[in-house]
Formats: C-alpha cells, structure tokens, sequence
C-alpha cells in the first residue's frame, strides 16, 4: 500500500493506493469525504477485483491543501474535467474505472460524459439535479455543524472543517445552484455504468439513478438497497459483490478507447 501526497491541480493532494492489476478503479468520494472517511472501502474493493484501487482526497478535504478558490454551483464539472485528468496523470493511470459517492458520483458521471477514456464508471447515490427534499436534509446537516456535532467529528479527517464544510453546504444551498441540472449531459456517456441506490436514502431518490439508466447511451446497471445515502458502509457486502461483478463483467468484455468527440 503506498499512502502519501502528489503535485496536482495547484495544489498537495492526499491520496492512498493498494497495487494491484490494471485497469485502476479510482475512488471519488462525497461533499464532505476524504481518503479516510472510505472507512478502507477501497482495500475492500481491490482485494475483491484485483485491480490497483486508488483513492485521494479533493482540495480542501482530508489533509490536502486547500483549494486556490471557492467552490461555486460549477465545481463538480470543473472537478471532472479540469481536476481529474490531472490527478489521474500524476498517478500514471489510463482507462480506469471511476467509482464515486454521492458528490463523487456526479463528477464521476460528468467524466464520463467527457472526453476521459474510462473502462467504466461506478456512482454511489449519485446527484443528477436538485431536489427539495435533498436540500431540506442538508439544512438540517449544517445545523449538525453549527451546534459543534458535527465539526467535532469531521475535525478528525479534515485539517479544516469549516473550509469543507462551508464549500458543500455553500454550495448546495446557494439559491443559484436550484437550477444545477446535468441530465443534458448522460447521453454522452458510453461506458458502461452500475448505479447503486439507497431507497431510504435522505439526499436523493431512486430518481437520480433512473434517470442515469434512461438516459445515458451506454449499458446501465441499476443496484437498488435498502439503506440510506452510504450503501458502501450501511450495506457493505452487497455494494462490495455489485462492484466486483461489474468490474468482472466489463474487464471480460473487449473493448476499444471512445473516438474524440469533436
């Protein structure tokens, strides 16, 4: 396992890796994540596919430096199309399989719908537009924060949870991000895909995942749990066995890298 920080995107970024055979699957984790709030999903993942699993802290999160600017509604765009390629070229990484939570699985999506050559995408609760109810819970999340709860325990795995905590929330709840849709873009996507779904999940309904599957040109998998926002974590060994037949799946299946769009 190599664990450590690399020059990227003008920033340190924070990052952990366990070898393993190619394709990579790269780990993208959610608004308030970090390498270490995986709770050691990526040793999981590579132990059950084989593949060199990687994982790295977003600027401003986990122990990587903080990010040059603040976060406005066109971050997660900006992530996948700016940030990414960058990160995955410090990391000497072509072609991986891209495997986001929540936010992550949005910038994973919007990756995918670029010109990025990926073997395939996994997203995990991902967002593809904004719903009230969403927005309502995460309300009620910043005021976990503001009452200390929450800052206390996000203090262990960032070296500034106000700065991650602000750029989310900041974010998310900023009147102008209501509009904040990426539907337009799925058609784009021709990599194969596995959408997981918690059906109680407080962030975001089955609708995100359904629109995923309709919508993108590529074949889509859609893995319904019955669990919150975390499937990873709440229902473990059924996200893992989902990963791992994918990535089985899709590795068996010959492929050839996506002609440019012009």
């Amino acid at each position: 396992m190599r664990h450590g920080f690399l020059g990227a995107a003008g920033g340190r970024v924070e990052y952990d890796e366990v070898p393993g055979a190619d394709p990579a699957i790269v780990l993208l984790h959610e608004g308030l994540g970090s390498v270490g709030l995986w709770r050691g999903f990526h040793h999981d993942v590579a132990a059950a596919t084989g593949r060199r699993t990687i994982v790295f802290s977003r600027l401003g999160h986990g122990r990587s430096s903080a990010p040059r600017h603040r976060r406005g509604p066109g971050f997660m765009s900006s992530e996948a199309r700016d940030v990414l390629p960058e990160v995955l070229a410090a990391l000497h990484v072509e072609r991986p399989v891209l495997l986001g939570h929540s936010d992550g699985g949005s910038i994973a999506l919007l990756a995918a719908a670029s010109d990025l050559p990926l073997v395939g995408a996994v997203v995990i609760a991902p967002h593809v537009f904004v719903e009230d109810a969403g927005l309502t819970s995460i309300t009620a999340t910043r005021a976990a924060f503001d009452d200390g709860t929450l800052r206390a325990r996000m203090a262990r795995h960032h070296d500034d949870p106000d700065v991650v905590f602000g750029n989310w929330a900041g974010v998310w709840l900023d009147p102008a991000f209501r509009a904040w849709d990426i539907t337009a873009e799925l058609p784009a996507i021709t990599c194969p895909v596995l959408a997981v779904q918690g059906t109680a999940d407080p962030y975001g309904t089955v609708a995100h995942v359904e629109a995923v599957r309709e919508r993108s040109s590529g074949p889509v998998e859609v893995v319904l749990l019955d669990c919150g926002h975390s499937p990873h974590l709440e229902r473990r060994e059924e996200t893992l066995s989902a990963v791992a037949g994918f990535v089985a799946r899709i590795s068996a299946t010959p492929s050839t890298p996506p002609t440019p769009r012009a």
